[in-house]
């Protein structure tokens, strides 16, 4: 391992979502992640064929029964020699399986011990359930998407899951290292996807304080599909393309490309206007096809881009550019980021089968091959089903 997280050693207690996206952003710098997963199969394990568990890439993995205290006793020899936890469960559930942040302090008192939640440790809703959607849907972010005159449209589960919850847990480990390496002690990091979710809002929290923005409704904004020069357009094929021209001078261009320039238009911010251009720039786009529209506006300055599939994206030219996807194991899959100049960023391997180093690193981290055989025996570790 090269990357800029080498010499960390990181226990992420197995969950769905956001937890394993943060230790797979780990994995990727360089930190030795190890996997804590259950001992018989459980809903978690959801592809038959590990390589296309991206989530699950760039860490080793071993099974233990944390339902008895022994197991528990495995995590905190393991949280003795690591530099940091993650665990996924609502608030109370680590405490009560014997692994809560008091006692693994106590076991290492420099420990980064990070929590991931949808509601967060406290408040009302600490522990009751939920998904992505119903997080975003208590900041606002949800409200905001979507057509006007239409239901709000789920942005898949980018916005709470991943963006608001894995990013924020993985920047919130890093910066419990590094101070715990100033300072030489651990501490807890509560990341709740409501708090990540509200954060990725901050621009246009400060847009509505400012009245640029409309919260009332959708699709009438700049940034939300409301202005004609920052939407997507069909295009003869039945494919899209996407437009950002919001500087005036990119706005020049995508005229000049359209065909509309030197017409008598409406001034680019005249929001009564921007139905009427839209109608005019959907027509307009309908003219070509995609690929003709790329020859005509790819690489320009007016902010344009194809509208890919996923199965197309890793093919585009600029994405081969920048090797921005990778082949592990035969899938190829979004390649490690962001990208550093001397520490290497890599995929450390494709996801492990659960359980299948529990040996290798138990022996690492002090256990005799006798107390392995026994809790082996006893079934306390070890894949099971």
């Amino acid at each position: 391992m090269s990357g800029p997280l080498t010499g960390f050693t990181l226990i992420e207690v197995a969950g769905i979502g956001p937890g394993p996206m943060a230790a797979m952003m780990l994995g990727d710098m360089g930190a030795n992640v190890i996997r804590v997963d259950r001992t018989k199969a459980h809903v978690m394990d959801r592809f038959a064929d590990q390589k296309f568990n991206v989530h699950g890439r760039s860490r080793r993995s071993i099974s233990v029964d944390l339902q008895k205290p022994e197991g528990a006793e495995v995590v905190l020899r393991l949280c003795a020699k690591a530099d940091g936890l993650m665990e996924p469960f609502r608030p109370g559930v680590a405490e009560r399986l014997g692994i809560g942040p008091e006692v693994c302090l106590k076991r290492n008192p420099k420990l980064v011990y990070g929590r991931m939640t949808g509601w967060g440790q406290s408040g009302p809703l600490a522990k009751a359930a939920g998904h992505d959607q119903n997080y975003i849907a208590l900041t606002g972010a949800l409200h905001a998407i979507g057509r006007k005159g239409q239901k709000p449209v789920p942005p898949l589960n980018l916005v709470g899951d991943f963006g608001g919850g894995g990013m924020l847990l993985a920047f919130g480990m890093v910066c419990g290292l590094l101070e715990a390496q100033k300072s030489g002690k651990g501490q807890v990091v509560d990341a709740a996807m409501v708090d990540g979710a509200a954060l990725l809002l901050g621009a246009l929290y400060g847009m509505n304080g400012a009245g640029l923005w409309n919260d009332k409704e959708r699709e009438v904004n700049m940034l939300d599909g409301g202005a004609h020069f920052y939407d997507t357009y069909e295009t003869k094929d039945g494919k899209y393309v996407s437009i950002g021209s919001i500087e005036p001078q990119f706005y020049e261009l995508l005229l000049e490309k359209t065909g509309l320039k030197g017409q008598e238009l409406p001034a680019q911010h005249d929001r009564a206007a921007w139905p009427q251009m839209k109608s005019r720039l959907e027509a307009i786009f309908k003219t070509k096809t995609r690929d003709e529209w790329c020859a005509i506006m790819e690489g320009s300055d007016i902010c344009f881009a194809p509208v890919l599939t996923m199965s197309e994206a890793p093919h585009h030219p600029a994405a081969k550019a920048r090797n921005a996807y990778v082949d592990v194991a035969g899938f190829m899959q979004p390649a490690p980021a962001p990208r550093f100049s001397r520490t290497k960023e890599e995929v450390q391997g494709a996801a492990p089968k659960r359980g299948g180093d529990t040996d290798a690193v138990l022996a690492e981290h002090g256990f005799s091959s006798a107390e392995i055989a026994e809790l082996t025996k006893a079934g306390i570790i070890g894949a099971q089903g």
